[in-house]
């Protein structure tokens, strides 16, 4: 048989009457070579014009100017800084890069305004032109909302070319221009107004509507009547009368057709299909394969083979050998030979009377006969060769293969009538299919005779799935997929098999409307059936057409108005503004222009286009526009004057919204948008503060307590107990000091020493509120026994004067706590030693009569050198004081002859003159090291320190300090700096009015590094031993600051947008403010950066006679730098410490006291409560609140109840939460919850960062911060939704809106059945569609508003559907760690065990006055740099450059890391888990 040919692609010109003509002019068919087609493009349908979006604004002129004017503002760099030299050379190399980048960054903008000069003064619509545009409407359009206003009142069929809601295309990086007309979102429009409708009615006790099947025609009473709403782009058939069709119609269903009275309206919306035909050579007449003929010669009488007979000898025709055999081997697999024969059984137990069950036995045999001749068959591979496959498969073989010739987005879909051709189709392209087409099946669900193809629903809501996102390119499809099923826009269509009706034709057409589609008719050459089938369908679709245009006018959907410009010159109300400074006028007719330009100046995506939205009511025969602007604008909506027509109308709500927008300050004199100049500066407001440059400020070296109280000998002391809670920690023997001062000093928290030998021990401080009276002899003792502690341990002598003394030290008895309550205070000093001490004041010197046992347990001082003290622990009887001295004891680095020589700490004649009974003891002691600061633990050199030191006693002095009173005054003055700074700190605490805790006082207060705020980096310049810093506090105060500036803005402020509030909140808790606040109140005196000093334990006002530094005074190490963010940082944390302090045991919080904390420290006038129940009364609730509620609402109410038990007071507030923004106001008179999602935000915040703050109290703000973006990420919040059914609620205008919704339910319900119960499913899902996270926010805030601000009602929320997900935290390390710093600073630190490398980032000015500043951050590994990012603040770029550094460091070894960058750093290297879960593990390197 001879090889058939293959026409190729022609395309068609049809013109108006419908006829079918090539381009050349001639009949439809071409000769073409074996090769293939010898063209396979189609003719374009090309409008180069670019229009605007808005027929009304189209034809607009402006002479508004936009001026560009140039600065002489000078970069600034960071200040100077007193890091450490290596950090300041990391420094100069970085400062050096962002030179070179900010010299290239100006040359560009230069650059960029000399072509702005060059094209002269730009006019409104030239600034128009340049914006994004996109064909996509994703809001009602005009007639879409004038349709659906008819339809409330009457039945109507509307009649629009096919096409679903718009949807956004998950393939291409752009709003997809092929949306349809829109008949979907009428539809539901209009569903959710009569159910709306029908609520009210029952809840006024009306009947229930019925039925339109059973009693719709029987009812008289129209009102009874329920309303319908047809939709079709075809409502009747090509081959009747259409005009006669049409009126039965319209009488059927007692409806009235409408449809657009201008194709333009809907161009605009529709992409049409470029349409050709695609013309095969001659089929063959069907005949039988060699298998057919074989299974038909033997078995042809078997009933249940019949079709399958029937359709293998057609499909020869059609398909070819090939598919022809395959027939059989599809159908009869395992699973349907088992069917075939079960349904023998039940044919022949139906009829057993004529068919005995003896011929079933033999049937079935037979039937398995089949069976083992169609599995033995040799099937040889499809080819394109011969007959294998007919002229028709081999046309849409090579189309296929030039589509999907390469790499793709494309999308094809394949009409076919019958299910068994889609699955032989299926399997031979996935054989001979390209390899970047990727072939799938969209049939029916329905399971037909043996043999055919199984489909479930489920399945094929999988694949239409797997078709959007890609993983599928091309389905072979029956008609189920011509209407009905939402189905991504495509850029071909193949009628595989013709239409038999016009309806067929045009819905499947209806698929192709991505732009530039194809739809390809599939003809025989010669073939006049099919011929005369495309020419029907044209034909018919021309009649029904202009059967629609000559409608009756009141049936015709109007759009725009006609004669526009004469409307407008008739309209009386039209108004105007002038500006009185500049003389920029704004009309009706400039407004739309202006409010245009406005919205594009609003930042957005830069492949998306911002509009304005313009949606109509009829109010007493008027129509009143609202025009709805985008959810980033300042202002969300504004409406016009009521108006004749709708073009005044729509005129006067943008003339409305520009007014506004002026009145606020949201355009300029010239009618221009001042919004990207405001937008830099409140971004950028929190980074204002350059975090490297710093300022000397003073610091509080000593509480303002001791000089307060100092003047004249005391009558009374109160009395601090300070004990070790171990003792034995200290390795000798020890009692309690008191320190005796002349005011009560408050309860201090115990806080942790490290002692010698790695041990700690925690020290107990127990203030006792009753005081003792001091008389002279008392005090005489008690100043003696104090300077004998300074003298003899500290080696410092002060003059004695008890009016200048600030607080005094004695020696407690064992057992004090037994009576501490019941007992004066005196009493419990240990008199004993005291009076001791005081009767001894002259020194005990060696005698050779004092016994060797009154030698032992003693404090020697070395009388020549204050650093060597010594506790004699042994007499050696046989060593002499001539001996060597013992190895691995302590030397004297120059007198080393021997132990007596040893001893003598003298010089030159001094030590000669010294003359020493070398017939003296040789003791064995501990020399005390020189170690101060107990606060930290020992160091590598203190662990080295030698302590075993052999003596002779008569060179030294005894103290007359017993040792047990030593061994614990070796550790005051680590305490009593401790105790200073919790003083200085509650001084801090008290000059803002706040009662925290001494412990959370400090620690906000306590910055131990230059750079504390720098999360995980390298600390520079550490000071050891100051214990927590202000990290975590200014974490969570951070967090209340933010609620608590929400609140009150949110509540005395009800005509601000969202928009307001946030610069307003930003306004108040920027750094900027808060450091304001923070120099005029002085706080940077209180903040603590110095550890522990030798220098500034010592007590003050008491003039120094002897010892080190003696004549230093304090005020010399009173100076501190600090950068701006720092005090703001501090300022922060002392909320977060104000709220950690409740008032009663058992709470976890003081709210009041933070909000007190807010007021002093924001000093803003939109913040003035002292507590929180203030907040309340600032609230008066709105008049949408306080309306009667509908039925809808209430139920809306009940319905929410049932997911989250609390019930609401005002149904209106809660439907608040569920408006999308685009949701016109007029609807139902209810704002959207943009203010609510403000309000929700916070208080979310607030829960989520407390759960966390407490459940994980060690855990480091860098991780706190990483796993609370897991808790308020729209990924969760919009799965709650879901999980709450919130979704259900949500009302919007937006078809994109309500489309993103439904697809990402999907989505989400698959993840979660594929998860079997994991909590973090969510997780496994694309971006959702942020309303969803919105309303979650808005319900928040919507419950907080309704339970007049109760705080609970938000926890409990929290507890009752947050809480679960987020028990187990290590699930979402993989969430976190997805950040790119947070991988880079992982994949430094963890997998290559770098600890010298730097993210750092500095800002660069815009040459343009108001421009946007541009930051450069770069990432440094040992000096180098090896990667930047560039962004328009200092976080993104910071982001941009640690992906950047992510590409270039990911994937190689730990030894080619080291070898690359030359890195010797020994950090631990480790296990964690990197993106997606896959991890980083990294133990070891091979070699």
């Amino acid at each position: 048989m001879a090889t058939p040919l293959v026409a190729p692609l022609t395309p068609i010109n049809l013109n108006d009457a419908g006829t079918m003509k090539t381009s050349q002019g001639h009949k439809a068919v071409v000769e073409a070579t074996k090769d293939g087609p010898s063209s396979m493009s189609l003719t374009p349908n090309v409008n180069s014009d670019v229009k605007s979006q808005d027929p009304d604004i189209a034809g607009e002129s402006s002479s508004i100017i936009n001026r560009v004017e140039f600065g002489d503002e000078a970069h600034q760099w960071p200040g100077d800084s007193d890091s450490e030299e290596e950090e300041t050379w990391m420094w100069l190399i970085a400062s050096n890069s962002v030179s070179t980048r900010a010299a290239q960054t100006t040359k560009e903008e230069v650059q960029a305004v000399l072509e702005n000069a060059n094209e002269g003064t730009p006019s409104v619509r030239s600034l128009m032109a340049k914006q994004d545009s996109s064909v996509i409407i994703t809001n009602p359009r005009e007639y879409q909302l004038e349709l659906f206003e008819k339809a409330k009142k009457q039945n109507i069929i509307a009649v629009l070319d096919t096409g679903m809601c718009p949807v956004e295309n998950l393939q291409a990086p752009h709003i997809d221009q092929s949306a349809g007309s829109g008949k979907t979102l009428i539809a539901v429009l209009l569903l959710r107004h009569i159910l709306d409708q029908e609520l009210e009615n029952r809840a006024m006790g009306k009947k229930r509507r019925i039925i339109i099947r059973d009693f719709y025609i029987p009812l008289e009473d129209s009102a009874n009547r329920p309303k319908v709403f047809g939709m079709t782009a075809s409502p009747v058939d090509a081959r009747v009368d259409v005009v006669k069709a049409a009126k039965e119609l319209e009488t059927l269903l007692h409806s009235q057709i409408a449809t657009t009275s201008d194709l333009s309206l809907l161009r605009n919306s529709i992409s049409r299909p470029n349409e050709n035909l695609g013309v095969y050579k001659h089929l063959v007449r069907p005949y039988d394969t060699p298998l057919c003929a074989e299974l038909k010669a033997r078995f042809g009488d078997l009933e249940s083979l019949s079709k399958i007979l029937t359709f293998a000898r057609e499909a020869t025709s059609q398909l070819g050998d090939w598919c022809a055999d395959q027939v059989w081997q599809d159908a009869l697999t395992e699973e349907e030979s088992l069917k075939a024969e079960r349904k023998m059984e039940r044919f022949f137990l139906r009829d057993q009377e004529n068919r005995p069950m003896k011929l079933l036995d033999k049937e079935l045999i037979r039937l398995r006969e089949v069976k083992d001749i169609v599995r033995q068959w040799r099937f040889g591979p499809p080819t394109i060769e011969g007959n294998n496959l007919s002229p028709k498969v081999l046309l849409l073989h090579q189309y296929l293969m030039v589509t999907f010739e390469m790499p793709t987005d494309a999308k094809c879909i394949i009409f076919v009538k019958r299910r068994k051709t889609a699955r032989l189709l299926l399997k031979l392209l996935s054989q001979i299919g390209s390899s970047h087409m990727r072939p799938d099946l969209l049939i029916g669900s329905r399971y037909g005779d043996f043999g055919d193809v199984k489909i479930s629903f489920r399945q094929q809501v999988i694949t239409l799935m797997k078709f959007r996102k890609g993983e599928i390119n091309c389905l072979i499809a029956t008609s189920i997929a011509e209407e009905g099923l939402d189905i991504p826009d495509c850029n071909l269509v193949i009628r595989f098999d013709l239409y038999d009706t016009l309806i067929q034709y045009i819905q499947s057409r209806g698929r192709a409307r991505h732009a530039n589609s194809k739809y390809l008719h599939m003809i025989e050459e010669d073939n006049r059936v099919h011929f005369q089938a495309v020419n029907d369908v044209r034909s018919g679709e021309q009649v029904m057409r202009k059967f629609c245009e000559a409608l009756p006018a009141d049936r015709l959907l109007q759009g725009n108005d006609a004669k526009l410009e004469t409307a407008l010159l008739k309209e009386k109300a039209e108004r105007k503004y002038t500006d009185p400074e500049t003389g920029a006028t704004l009309t009706y007719a400039s407004s739309l222009v202006v409010l245009a330009h406005f919205v594009s100046c609003l930042p957005h995506h830069s492949d998306t286009t911002q509009q304005a939205v313009y949606t109509m009511s009829v109010e007493n025969k008027q129509f009143v526009c609202e025009v709805i602007l985008p959810e980033n604008s300042p202002l969300h909506s504004a409406t016009g004057w009521p108006a004749s027509r709708k073009a005044t109308a729509k005129r006067s709500a943008a003339f409305e919204a520009c007014l506004i927008l002026r009145r606020k300050g949201h355009l300029d004199k010239n009618l221009l948008s001042t919004y990207h100049k405001r937008l830099p500066h409140m971004r950028n407001a929190r980074l204002a503060l350059n975090t490297k440059k710093s300022n000397e400020y003073n610091m509080r070296i000593k509480p303002k307590l001791w000089s307060e109280t100092r003047g004249s000998r005391p009558d009374r002391l109160y009395m601090t107990v300070l004990q070790l809670e171990t003792p034995e920690s200290l390795g000798r023997p020890s009692q309690p000091l008191s320190l005796l001062t002349r005011t009560l000093l408050p309860d201090f928290p115990s806080f942790q020493l490290y002692l010698h030998g790695n041990k700690t021990s925690n020290v107990l401080c127990k203030s006792i509120s009753r005081s003792f009276e001091a008389n002279v002899p008392m005090m005489d003792e008690l100043t003696e026994f104090t300077h004998r502690i300074y003298n003899d341990i500290f080696n410092k002598i002060y003059e004695v004067d008890q009016a200048v003394m600030s607080y005094w030290l004695a020696p407690v008895l064992p057992g004090w706590m037994q009576s501490a309550t019941k007992q004066n205070p005196e009493m419990l000093i240990d008199w004993t030693i005291v009076k001791f001490v005081h009767q001894n004041q002259q020194e005990f010197r060696w005698t050779r009569d004092i016994p060797h046992d009154q030698l032992l347990n003693r404090y020697i001082i070395d009388r020549w050198a204050g650093s060597r003290r010594f506790f004699s622990e042994a007499v050696e009887p046989t060593m002499r004081p001539r001996d060597p001295i013992p190895d691995g004891s302590i030397r004297n680095k120059k007198f080393t002859n021997d132990i007596l020589d040893h001893s003598i700490n003298l010089y030159g004649n001094s030590r000669k003159n010294q003359k020493f009974s070398e017939d003296q003891p040789v003791m064995r002691t501990y020399q005390v090291p020189t170690r101060r600061n107990f606060l930290d633990e020992m160091t590598d050199d203190n662990k080295k320190e030698q302590t075993t030191c052999y003596v002779c006693p008569e060179p030294l002095k005894f103290s007359a300090l017993p040792v047990s009173v030593v061994s614990m005054a070796y550790l005051f003055p680590s305490i009593f700096h401790r105790l200073e700074s919790y003083l200085i700190a509650l001084e801090g605490c008290d000059l803002l009015g706040l009662s925290v805790k001494p412990e959370l006082a400090l620690e906000a207060m306590t910055k131990d590094s230059d750079n504390t705020e720098e999360h995980r980096n390298n600390h520079i310049q550490l000071q050891r031993g100051m214990g927590k810093n202000y990290e975590r506090l200014e974490f969570i105060g951070d967090c209340f600051l933010k609620m608590a500036t929400s609140i009150p803005l949110f509540s005395s402020n009800p005509d601000d947008s969202e928009f307001e509030f946030h610069v307003n909140r930003m306004m108040m808790i920027c750094n900027k403010n808060l450091l304001e606040t923070a120099l005029d109140l002085k706080m940077y005196e209180f903040i603590r950066t110095q550890g522990f000093s030798r220098c500034t334990w010592n007590p003050q006002g008491m003039k120094q006679l002897e010892g080190r530094d003696w004549n230093k005074p304090l005020e010399e190490f009173g100076k501190h730098h600090l950068g701006g963010k720092s005090v703001a940082d501090v300022c922060e944390a002392l909320i977060g410490a104000a709220l950690l302090s409740p008032n009663n045991p058992g709470e976890l919080a003081n709210m009041d006291m933070a909000v007190q904390a807010v007021s002093t420290l924001v000093s803003n006038e939109h913040h003035n409560v002292t507590k929180w129940a203030d907040y309340y009364p600032l609230y008066a609730k709105p008049k949408y609140q306080l309306a009667q509620a509908t039925a809808s609402q209430i139920d809306l109410a009940k319905q929410v109840e049932k997911i989250h038990d609390y019930h609401f007071k005002y149904p209106r507030l809660l439907r608040s939460a569920f408006i999308h923004p685009s949701y016109t106001f007029a609807a139902e008179k209810i704002p959207c919850y943009q203010r609510l999602e403000f309000l929700g935000d916070s208080l979310l915040d607030m829960a989520s960062i407390n759960f966390l703050f407490h459940r994980h109290p060690d855990k480091d703000p860098q991780w706190l911060t990483e796993h609370k973006m897991a808790m308020v990420s729209n990924k969760f919040l919009a799965a709650l939704s879901v999980k709450l059914g919130f979704n259900k609620h949500v009302r919007s205008s937006t078809a994109v809106i309500e489309y993103q919704n439904r697809e990402y339910v999907v989505e989400l319900e698959e993840a979660e059945r594929e998860a079997k119960g994991a909590r973090d499913y969510w997780m496994n899902t694309k971006q959702p569609p942020k309303n969803l996270s919105d309303i979650a926010e808005a319900y928040i805030g919507a419950i907080f508003v309704d339970s007049e601000f109760n705080y609970k009602e938000v926890e409990r929320f929290f507890d009752a559907h947050i809480r679960w997900f987020f028990e187990d935290m290590s699930i979402y390390d993989t969430f976190a760690n997805n950040h790119p710093t947070t991988y880079l600073h992982n994949l430094m630190g963890l997998s290559f065990g770098c600890t010298n490398y730097r993210l750092m980032a500095s800002e660069i000015p815009s040459i343009v006055p108001g421009g946007p500043v541009t930051s450069v951050a770069v990432v440094m590994i040992h000096n180098q740099i090896v990667c930047e990012g560039q962004a328009s603040s200092g976080k993104n770029a910071k982001v941009k450059a640690s992906q950047n550094a992510r590409k270039l460091l990911q994937g190689i070894s730990s030894r080619e890391f080291k070898h690359r960058y030359g890195c010797d750093c020994e950090g631990d290297i480790k296990d964690w888990v990197g993106k997606d879960g896959s991890g980083v593990r990294m133990v070891g390197t091979a070699i």
